[in-house]
């Protein structure tokens, strides 16, 4: 737990809950507030690959984690990779439920493998207690707006759906191809674009303070740089260098000359290739068939003949596509895009190597193993897809007793951009943003006020009921909120 000492409470001795089971104590020593935040308790329901990251996470932040699964051997390799708490049974039985003291748990998660699973756990915590139950799905019909106030009423608080998000992520990307990751933010009006700065880029050689003297910082912000393994908070002095990936929030009327700044031009996507028939892959099949041409390449025959009768207006097509003679006959030299997106990160990476390698223009590879996305960046691909980051990034702001409105986790780099909307009161509309004592890696991006769009400076002034784009580094995280809430 911590403290933090703010200046305008009243001299009292009282404690409330803040309806996560945290307390907060009004301390009368003159008249400061010290807040007070224990831990939240947290229980995970399954521990694949998405259970164990999240329990890694989450533990990392200092909440009280019982993760539940079946498998004995999956809870022993979480149980050597975090401090927690394992419990061992099926996540849909009353009495492991109640030993993994979900009646007092703040939040329950439901990470399995199947859905119905997910779903049925999810309820039966909720009705034993958990304040917020969250279940992870895998089928769309569940999110249509009826269906998911049926979830709601029985006590689900929130579906997400991974494979969906990397989908909509992936459709966005194709529609900014000279950007490696673009994110809406405030309904639309700023942007969070990340740029791979090419050796035409015309930021090279140039300070983050010449930027401001040509009048660029009114419409963008460079809130940090990942230079190799590095991940730079810009300040005034620091200057641009070929290779860097850029992280930048623009208004939106800014965000397509800030893409132009990569060096790299926009390509128009009319031909799409994806390797794999994966979830990811049909879903951006659905998104995307009305508006392109689209090849799946599937390697399993059995499951290429289920995709054609699922997908009309996509061509599939039964091939290896490891197989770079087959791929050059399908067609991979003159696709505008291509997207890897097999259940292995290893094929999914060098597929993409090879593709870039034939002259595709803009190449996406999904790679869930985290250990390669830094060396799968470093190899020349445009774009890494990971569903535990997504995830995480929908799982995180439950986490946090501000007004969290989204939260992005981003890839290749340890850093999250979170939007906040501003409480009266809070220690953020007491001052400019120079004097508000930011930890040095938290900076603020842009402000949404209304339908007006301001990039932060130094003297800006945040008032209540603002949205703030906010970016940080891990460290930092569990403080960001204190000063918007």
């Amino acid at each position: 737990m911590y403290g933090i000492l703010q200046n305008y409470a009243p001299a009292t001795d009282d404690f409330s809950a803040d309806g996560f089971g945290r307390k907060r104590a009004w301390l009368g020593a003159k008249g400061y507030l010290i807040e007070i935040i224990a831990e939240m308790k947290i229980v995970i329901s399954g521990v694949g690959e998405m259970g164990s990251h999240l329990a890694r996470m989450l533990s990392g932040s200092g909440h009280e984690i019982t993760v539940i699964d079946s498998d004995p051997k999956l809870l022993s390799e979480v149980d050597n990779l975090a401090d927690l708490i394992t419990i061992e049974g099926d996540t849909t039985a009353f009495a492991v439920l109640r030993r993994a003291g979900v009646r007092r748990c703040d939040l329950f998660i439901a990470v399995n493998h199947d859905e119905n699973q997910n779903v049925l756990a999810a309820i039966m915590a909720k009705q034993l207690g958990a304040k917020k139950s969250i279940a992870r799905i895998d089928n769309n019909e569940y999110l249509e707006p009826n269906n998911k106030e049926m979830f709601i009423d029985m006590g689900i608080d929130y579906l997400f759906y991974p494979e969906k998000i990397a989908a909509l992520e992936v459709a966005n990307l194709l529609g900014h191809t000279s950007t490696t990751d673009y994110v809406d933010f405030s309904g639309g009006l700023l942007a969070l674009i990340v740029l791979k700065l090419e050796p035409t880029s015309p930021l090279l050689g140039r300070k983050l303070f010449e930027l401001a003297d040509d009048g660029s910082i009114a419409e963008f912000r460079a809130v940090a740089i990942k230079r190799g393994s590095q991940t730079i908070i810009p300040r005034g002095q620091d200057e641009f260098f070929e290779g860097d990936i850029v992280y930048i929030i623009a208004r939106q009327d800014a965000a397509k000359s800030v893409t132009e700044l990569s060096g790299q031009k926009s390509v128009e996507v009319k031909n799409l290739m994806i390797l794999g028939g994966s979830r990811v892959g049909v879903r951006v099949a659905m998104e995307l068939q009305d508006e392109m041409n689209i090849k799946i390449i599937e390697y399993n025959g059995e499951k290429a003949f289920r995709l054609a009768e699922l997908l009309e207006k996509t061509l599939i097509i039964h091939e290896d596509g490891r197989n770079l003679d087959a791929m050059i006959e399908e067609g991979l030299q003159t696709t505008d895009a291509f997207l890897a997106v097999t259940g292995r990160s290893e094929t999914n990476i060098l597929a993409a190597m090879q593709a870039k390698r034939m002259g595709v223009k803009k190449v996406i590879a999904e790679v869930e193993n985290l250990n390669y996305i830094s060396m799968a960046e470093s190899v020349g691909i445009d774009t890494i897809i990971n569903k535990k980051r997504i995830t995480a990034s929908n799982i995180f702001r439950f986490t946090m007793s501000t007004d969290v409105q989204a939260i992005r986790c981003l890839s290749g780099s340890e850093a999250e951009v979170l939007e906040f909307i501003v409480k009266p009161n809070s220690p953020a509309t007491k001052c400019a943003i120079k004097d508000m004592r930011l930890p040095q890696d938290v900076i603020i991006g842009g402000i949404v006020r209304g339908d007006k769009v301001y990039i932060a400076v130094g003297d800006t002034q945040i008032k209540a009921y603002d949205r703030v784009v906010v970016f940080s580094m891990p460290e930092s995280i569990s403080r960001v909120g204190e000063f918007f809430n």
